[in-house]
């Protein structure tokens, strides 16, 4: 038996796969994200690693197999600050959280932004690592002083279970790693000015920190082997098999997650998205994780009041083309970060009339976050297959909206928790190369585009991208806020 553990935005989530890839047990917590102020995203470290052990534990206490191996994938991004002992010296900075707005729109009229893009192929975003220590850095220098290292999500855990402290690849991507050497860049810190703070970036292991268990917190035997990384976009994309350049998986979750395999590292092009070193030697994911998603759906259904219950029939309800409403889906407090980095993004619904009902307006959001999809597969260079996974994959109606706007098939990941079984088939094959087989893929089902529709949406996208265009200069030049507080 071997356990992946998937550490996410708002649920932690583990599951035990047999010797053939079958899951056999699956157990998950919600966890919480703390908004300590607008734009604001935190988790309480101490509720992750607690999540962490409650779920593994409840699979130790289901199965009586001792484990291979224990797997562990996360969230990406965010600042996961830890003192020289493995202690949170303050709340984990999540992915979503916008305080570096202002400093990263300085490093983008300056150029530094570009710069660093150039040497790590890597364009940031509010949320990476990079602008959010120097956030910290300015606000709580205290903080910075007490550090030992500024650690991503998943590393975090590994450390608090078996005491080592290391990153791979993927995670040391974002935003300093130079993707040719496997090294941190010096160049890329020298010119957000963090040079000083290189002795907090944690060691990169090529194939993922390997430790052992350290005591019996999780219900697991002292001495299990515990594997960490990558994290969830590539974890999730070796999951499902997407191995073949120009191949992508969009995973629709709370971020939109586009990513295509490459062979090719073109940081000479226009700034965008990320490439994420995987633990195959010249073999990168050209990503573009967009911050709309599930999450701007859920908002939107919430604003109209009805539940994702009725997704299914609302999606019906409204004709292709939501009878003229139309949405741009830009609804994180940090703006966009794919397939272009605009901080001041905002969502838009355009077309409202009196006949306006509530599916058109549900199912026009769907049909943006669809567009955007789209938009981020083709600044990545998709030009293959294309799975889909993510909780909006199991919505048989906003699949087929997918597979209409792309104009092309998609493979929908029918296993569950995607991510942890790729944590486990990277640890499986960094032991042995032929650990895990085909049979540990996940297994898709396909939906083809409808013609009649695709040549619609055609339509619609170029319309979409003019849009965009229209409203950037608005961007630059919100509405004024009155003060908080005032009344």
């Amino acid at each position: 038996m071997d356990v992946g553990v998937d550490v996410g935005t708002t649920v932690t989530k583990a599951v035990a796969f047999d010797d053939a890839g079958r899951p056999i047990a699956e157990a998950s917590r919600p966890t919480r994200l703390v908004r300590p102020g607008t734009g604001r995203f935190e988790h309480e470290t101490a509720e992750i690693i607690a999540s962490v052990n409650e779920v593994v534990g409840e699979l130790a206490g289901a199965v009586s197999d001792r484990p291979g191996v224990l797997a562990i994938t996360a969230q990406g991004d965010g600042l996961w600050l830890l003192d020289p002992d493995g202690t949170a010296v303050r709340p984990a900075i999540s992915w979503l959280d916008a305080r570096s707005s202002t400093i990263l729109e300085r490093w983008t009229t300056d150029g530094v932004a570009e710069r660093v893009f150039r040497r790590s192929g890597n364009r940031m975003f509010p949320g990476a690592s990079g602008p959010l220590l120097a956030a910290v850095l300015t606000e709580e220098p205290d903080v910075i002083a007490r550090a030992g290292t500024a650690a991503y999500c998943k590393d975090v855990v590994m450390q608090a279970l078996t005491g080592v402290r290391a990153t791979d690849v993927s995670d040391a991507s974002a935003p300093f790693l130079d993707p040719r050497t496997n090294r941190y860049d010096d160049e890329a810190l020298k010119a957000t000015g963090l040079s000083e703070l290189k002795h907090l970036l944690a060691p990169v292991e090529p194939t993922g920190p390997v430790g052992e268990l350290r005591d019996d917190s999780t219900g697991m035997a002292r001495g299990t082997r515990v594997s960490a990384g990558p994290y969830d976009l590539p974890a999730a994309a070796a999951g499902a098999g997407v191995e073949e350049a120009g191949d992508a998986l969009l995973t629709v979750g709370t971020t939109l997650a586009c990513q295509v395999v490459t062979r090719e590292l073109p940081v000479d092009g226009e700034p965008a998205g990320l490439f994420l070193g995987t633990w195959t030697p010249g073999v990168w994911l050209r990503a573009m994780p967009a911050m709309v998603g599930t999450a701007a759906l859920d908002r939107v259904l919430a604003l109209v009041g009805v539940g994702t219950d009725q997704l299914p029939s609302l999606l019906a309800e409204s004709p292709v083309g939501a009878q003229g409403v139309t949405v741009l889906p830009y609804l994180s407090e940090a703006g966009e970060r794919a397939p272009f980095v605009d901080t001041r993004a905002r969502g838009t619904i355009d077309g409202i009339s009196l006949s306006t009902t509530t599916a058109d307006l549900v199912r026009a959001t769907c049909e943006g976050i669809a567009y955007a999809a789209r938009h981020c597969l083709e600044a990545a260079g998709w030009s293959g297959r294309v799975t889909v996974c993510g909780g909006g994959a199991r919505s048989t109606e906003w699949t087929q909206i997918l597979a209409d706007v792309l104009n092309a098939p998609l493979h929908t990941a029918e296993a569950e928790q995607v991510a942890a079984r790729g944590a486990v088939i990277c640890a499986r094959r960094a032991a042995d190369p032929d650990g895990a087989g085909p049979e540990w893929i996940a297994e898709t089902r396909r939906v083809d585009p409808d013609p009649a529709r695709a040549a619609f949406y055609a339509e619609g996208y170029d319309h979409y991208l003019r849009r965009i265009e229209a409203a950037r200069p608005r961007w630059s030049d919100p509405a004024p806020t009155f003060p908080s507080g005032v009344r």
